[in-house]
């Protein structure tokens, strides 16, 4: 009985021990957070919601009801000005405007992508996700390595050698459009349109053939979903790992992972077969990544599927999200239509083959895509480290922030567009002032998107078959929302009835 109460005494000591250790620790990270505040709090920024948690609350709220947080960055910038501090615990992120800043940071290299971000997406719930990819590498190096490997797989010519495969996957929606129009079915638009760049990128990235649009449900478009809709919450909840009520959510996001790395390991092994065997293999993404591993004398498997599920979800999530958008703009602006239609008419007409040299004469479509991604870049922004002291905006700002800049932001922000959410091409005309440093859609600089010509491409022969072939009207009803899903997607869906333009209207 006396050793029982000797134990006893030494565990409540023990306990006793650890709990002044926790509260000193606590204590210790408290003075920590209020030395960051001192440091950074001489620049402008909205009320904390909390000491610990800074601003943290109000982000999370933007979430739980399902709004745009960037329009809550929009607020804060258009309050406090150019130069914009967030906190979240010991962390500061600087939400910038300015145009000489933002061209400094993402136009020169001595600012490498936010670690604080992009290492954070190398795993995702503990699996892996996009690893040391070439959009999450933030190691500058490495990262210029994998990418002069890469460049040749994204060249003008050989995209020229892709046009074929672009208008055949088009083609299928059309088919698909047909049947919808003599059924007289509504068309949810957006679910279409990612069927078909999924199925592109599939193709002339992997070598596979997914013909999604014949499915009824695909596991690739739903897993591609889910990883996103996890990532954001992966990034702005620094609650959802702690909580056992998100068990299910997080389980099915890394079901979705492993489904996206199990097609990828199919994919490469299938590639190494073929290379092995000496048979001819396309210059595709897939040939680079393994070229790219056999360049770097590492053979890492996991690498290899980085970059694979990079890939996947990059290449099609935003183009299909853009031609969304703009038929979304496009069904509410007949005026618009009807001048793009005229452009596609004269310079397409009845061909069923849409040519390169056809890309280049369709100017206005070139600007209408562009005022889309201005109103709905569906990569909405991007973050740096600044590791050193420096001035934005008179501003003196110490050294060891993140700056995070954002298309969305300035893109609506009428002191760079006038009436900003107005849909008006005419701001890219050709003879228009170029926006200085607040249109960056695809980002800038050397870390700027890979695949924005593919992209671009891609949405004009899809766009340009869509008006040669069909017409459109909204579904009463339809919504106008923008959803938040990391990518920003229309919400509504895009839900239209459709028919072929030598039909009518009943």
């Amino acid at each position: 009985m006396a050793l029982l109460y000797t134990l006893a005494g030494w565990a409540g000591l023990a306990l006793y021990g650890i709990s002044i250790v926790f509260v000193l620790a606590f204590v210790a990270y408290c003075l920590y957070i209020k030395y960051i505040h001192m440091k950074y709090d001489h620049i402008p920024g909205p009320p904390r919601d909390s000491f610990l948690f800074g601003h943290t609350a109000s982000i999370l709220r933007e979430m739980r009801e399902d709004r745009v947080t960037h329009n809550k960055f929009l607020e804060w910038a258009e309050k406090y000005g150019p130069v914009c501090r967030l906190n979240s615990l010991h962390f500061v992120v600087l939400l910038i405007t300015c145009p000489e800043a933002t061209k400094e940071f993402l136009m020169s290299p001595k600012y490498p992508k936010d670690p604080l971000v992009y290492k954070r997406l190398f795993y995702m719930f503990g699996t892996r996700f996009l690893g040391s990819g070439l959009v999450t590498d933030a190691d500058h190096d490495h990262w210029y390595r994998q990418r002069r490997i890469m460049d040749p797989a994204f060249s003008n010519l050989y995209l020229r050698g892709l046009l074929g495969t672009f208008n055949d996957r088009a083609d299928r929606l059309m088919e698909k459009l047909e049947e919808k129009a003599e059924s007289k079915e509504p068309v949810e638009l957006h679910h279409m349109v990612n069927c078909v760049t999924l199925d592109v990128i599939a193709k002339v990235a992997f070598g596979m053939d997914l013909d999604l649009l014949n499915q009824t449900e695909s596991p690739f478009i739903n897993a591609v979903t889910l990883c996103l809709k996890g990532m954001v919450e992966y990034l702005r909840n620094p609650f959802m790992e702690v909580f056992p009520w998100n068990w299910n959510f997080k389980k099915e996001v890394k079901k979705a992972v492993e489904l996206l790395r199990k097609t990828g390991t199919e994919c490469i092994e299938e590639r190494k077969r073929t290379i092995t065997q000496g048979e001819d293999v396309p210059k595709d993404i897939l040939t680079k990544i393994l070229q790219c591993a056999e360049e770097e004398k590492d053979d890492d498997h996991e690498q290899m599927l980085d970059n694979f599920v990079t890939f996947f979800i990059a290449g099609q999530e935003t183009t299909a999200n853009q031609i969304a958008f703009t038929l979304m703009e496009l069904g509410r602006h007949p005026e618009i239509l009807a001048k793009l239609r005229k452009e596609v008419d004269a310079v397409i007409g009845s061909k069923q083959e849409i040519e390169y040299e056809d890309l280049g004469k369709l100017t206005y479509l070139s600007q209408v895509l562009k005022e889309s991604l201005r109103l709905y870049p569906t990569a909405p922004g991007t973050s740096r480290w600044v590791s050193e002291d420096t001035v934005i905006d008179g501003i003196h700002v110490p050294g060891g922030v993140a700056v995070f800049v954002s298309s969305y932001v300035s893109g609506r922000m009428d002191k760079f567009f006038k009436d900003p959410l107005k849909f008006d091409p005419d701001r890219f005309h050709p003879d228009a002032e170029k926006p200085y440093f607040s249109y960056f859609p695809f980002s800038l600089g050397p870390r700027s998107c890979l695949g924005k010509t593919f992209s671009q491409m891609e949405a004009k022969i899809v766009m340009a078959k869509i008006l040669q072939r069909f017409e459109f009207q909204l579904m009463p009803g339809q919504l106008f929302e923008v959803q938040d899903m990391g990518t920003l997607r229309p919400r509504g869906g895009v839900v239209c009835t459709v028919r072929a333009r030598s039909q009518s209207y009943d």
